[in-house]
């Protein structure tokens, strides 16, 4: 799967926190995957529970770099 095909016509949705991180869920073709957006990068911004994935392509982009894009059940 490419970035553009994460993030074109899709949505996102807040899971949970965790230790200093906000946890996203995103539906790839049917399957989901969880990204952490660490809060320390947030600054004043608002987080929403649901946003276009669009939005988070710079956390997806380096969760996938890093690895820690991850299938869920």
């Amino acid at each position: 799967m490419t970035l553009k095909q994460i993030v074109k016509d899709n949505q996102v949705s807040f899971s949970h926190y965790r230790a200093g991180h906000l946890y996203y869920n995103v539906p790839v073709d049917q399957d989901q995957y969880s990204f952490p957006v660490p809060v320390e990068d947030i600054g004043d911004a608002t987080f929403l529970s649901s946003d276009k994935a669009i939005i988070m392509m710079r956390y997806i982009r380096k969760a996938l770099e890093l690895g820690t894009f991850i299938k869920v059940n």
